[in-house]
């Protein structure tokens, strides 16, 4: 199978992806559009687009009250975000492929591993700060020494780990989809008669790849809402 490059820019000696930063543009642009679709002329009895957007909402709510407890109403527009842009960005590569002979020109944004380990570390970021400001410096260090303080280098060695699988996890998941995509609409240039066969695998593929998609979107505000649970209520622990 031919690998097929992304258009790219070099600007101040920093490359810039452009495939990739049309398509995170196109997510973002999609999550606003759905939010402010579904967000106008609200009611206090919600019908139609309305109860779209608020079941999407109560349902990673729901989701993430579990990990965060009382503290859910103050993160829950943050993962309702995070969420939704996953569920988008996921799932872009799979309606479309636009290739030219040498570049690859639209892809799901979430099937490169540096968009996915820079939402990580927003995630991450975000943990680290929060957890300071809920517990004071005192309290955010003093839970690297948790239960012991011999544990210290494994606690440090457990934030760097979560942020990887955090990444990795979503990144092998889109990217194979995608893979898998691309090889079963490549079985057409083997011989014409096998057209039908590769659309209809590719129809099969599409919707299990979207199922998987969405998955991945809801393990990973699972997980990120663990991590800063863990760290809110690392002041409050016996």
């Amino acid at each position: 199978m031919e690998t097929l490059l992304n258009p790219s820019v070099t600007l101040f000696g920093i490359t810039f992806d452009l495939t990739i930063l049309a398509m995170s543009l196109i997510t973002v642009l999609a999550v606003f559009g759905l939010v402010y679709w579904g967000s106008r002329q609200m009611r206090l009895k919600p019908s139609g687009k309305q109860n779209v957007i608020e079941w999407l909402y109560d349902f990673v709510r729901e989701t993430i009250s579990p990990k965060l407890g009382k503290y859910t109403e103050n993160y829950s527009l943050f993962f309702f975000v995070i969420f939704l842009f996953l569920v988008v960005a996921n799932n872009l590569g799979l309606l479309v492929k636009i290739e030219t002979e040498h570049f690859n020109l639209w892809t799901s944004p979430t099937s490169v591993f540096a968009v996915d380990l820079t939402l990580s570390v927003i995630v991450a970021l975000m943990c680290h700060v929060e957890g300071i400001r809920k517990n004071g410096i005192k309290g955010y260090l003093t839970g690297f020494l948790s239960p012991y303080p011999a544990m210290l280098p494994m606690n440090l060695l457990e934030e760097v780990t979560n942020i990887l699988s955090l990444a990795l996890r979503l990144f092998g998941n889109i990217y194979v989809g995608e893979v898998m995509t691309t090889l079963i609409l490549q079985m057409k240039n083997l011989n014409i008669a096998l057209a039908p066969v590769a659309f209809a695998l590719n129809m099969l593929w599409a919707g299990f790849s979207m199922f998987i998609s969405c998955i991945q979107a809801y393990v990973f505000i699972i997980l990120a809402s663990t991590y800063l649970g863990n760290k809110l209520n690392a002041g409050e622990e016996d």
